[in-house]
């Protein structure tokens, strides 16, 4: 009996659920995908040259509002959950409206999915958005590199344009990431990489990715997205934690298995976090995950010419998911503006435009900070006119993308940056080592 699916998603884990399991079982139907967090993503199609010969006209990709509507008039089956970052309680209200509607629920277990790499393998993860993965992306590759090691990062998919052109995606320039139109959510982790010499593949068939990245590669780093797990089997398993959040390591899926299955837990952000909250994420670790070495680091800002913000009104832009998918109100250009003196933190709200005034409304956490939003053309046009909007003498761009070669923005800007800065010991670098020469891979 052939059993009709409905796969639950938001563009990345649930394509590559269907690739890995679904594409060419003829157990299932998939009926279509639903889609969430990501804005346009809901009524397009997943191509038939991705679908495979299953499914000739591709699989439509629905709301995910439309859920029950769905297993209703299909008279669904099953229906398999397929993103991340989402509060456990969450995932069981949906899971309640499947079985509601008569289908079974299934998470797919962490490792199900995983395609086993003929290179060494370490995976950067996180508990929840905005913990610090890529500057710890960013540090193991330099580690890696000082070692002698080719090291190419593959990055949790991130498809938001023609699925057809996004097959396999590689990156080792600013003209790669020009060229293919990335959103500024995709500049976010692609330019920082590409600036320290790294090669990035992303894209949608991660069994293509990974054969492609095998090539040029001694050492593939998986760079994660959200809290989800690697798509890739781990050697070393590196998960980030952010006591800002402290016990959310407990209360989100699929953060928590990645916690459960950490070789390396990364404290973060132990600056600027009190040690009551430092002490509740190592206790969680200690008892939930007592195999994990941990390493404390430390978020370390960096801002270009700190001088201009003191006595200044500012207007404050963050990296976007870390204010929306990781539920986060703040994030490094709030800590600088207060650090160094800023006379004013303007509130955005007010003058936001379109698709950015839209985006407070679904996401009421965010504070008088803009996120940098760009999924499209019109939010990085919405993103702009907001900007420029602001009453305000300086901005204060928090963002990895050098926004100001995309937008024409009329005030002063000053960056901020962030980078992984160990904080005492073990180094990260020694806790990697270690790990490698269990393995015997050094």
């Amino acid at each position: 009996m052939i059993e009709n699916v409905i796969i639950m998603g938001a563009a990345g884990r649930d394509f590559h659920n269907f690739n890995v399991y679904f594409k060419d079982n003829r157990r299932y139907r998939v009926i279509g995908f639903t889609a969430a967090q990501i804005p346009n993503i809901e009524g397009r199609i997943y191509p038939p040259e991705l679908a495979g010969e299953l499914y000739p006209q591709g699989v439509r990709i629905y709301p995910e509002h439309q859920l029950a509507d769905l297993i209703r008039e299909y008279k669904v089956d099953l229906v398999a959950f397929s993103y991340s970052d989402i509060p456990h309680t969450e995932v069981m209200h949906k899971a309640s409206v499947a079985m509601a509607g008569g289908a079974d629920f299934v998470l797919i277990g962490a490792t199900y999915t995983m395609l086993r790499s003929k290179k060494t393998v370490v995976s950067v993860c996180a508990v929840r958005t905005g913990c610090g993965k890529s500057q710890t992306t960013r540090h193991v590759c330099r580690i890696l590199k000082s070692w002698g090691k080719r090291v190419v990062a593959v990055r949790h998919p991130m498809p938001y344009g023609d699925l057809t052109k996004e097959i396999i995606q590689r990156f080792a320039s600013y003209e790669d990431i020009k060229s293919q139109q990335c959103t500024i959510e995709e500049r976010e982790e692609y330019e920082p990489l590409v600036s320290q010499g790294i090669v990035v593949y992303a894209g949608i068939d991660y069994a293509r990715i990974l054969e492609s990245a095998e090539k040029e590669a001694d050492i593939i780093v998986w760079d994660g997205g959200n809290n989800d797990t690697p798509f890739y089997y781990p050697d070393v398993h590196i998960v980030v934690f952010d006591p800002h959040r402290a016990g959310h390591e407990l209360l989100y899926y699929p953060g928590e298995t990645n916690m459960l299955m950490a070789d390396i837990a990364v404290i973060n952000k132990v600056d600027s976090a009190s040690r009551e909250q430092i002490e509740t994420v190592r206790k969680n670790i200690e008892t939930h995950a007592s195999g994990a070495e941990i390493v404390q680091a430390e978020s370390a800002i960096l801002v270009e010419d700190p001088g201009q913000i003191k006595g200044k009104r500012v207007l404050v832009i963050e990296d976007g998911p870390t204010l929306t998918h990781g539920g986060m109100s703040y994030g490094a250009g709030i800590i600088a503006a207060k650090r160094y003196g800023a006379a004013e933190i303007v509130d955005p709200k007010p003058d936001a435009a379109g698709t950015i005034k839209d985006a407070y409304g679904r996401y009421p956490n965010v504070g008088a900070v803009l996120p940098a939003m760009g999924y499209g053309n019109a939010q990085i046009h919405d993103l702009q006119l907001t900007i420029n909007r602001v009453a305000c003498d300086l901005v204060l761009c928090a963002t990895p993308v050098d926004l100001p070669n995309l937008l024409s923005i009329d005030k002063p800007i000053v960056r901020v940056g962030y980078e992984y800065k160990d904080h005492g010991d073990p180094l990260l670098k020694d806790a990697l080592l270690n790990r490698f020469q269990k393995l015997n891979k050094t």
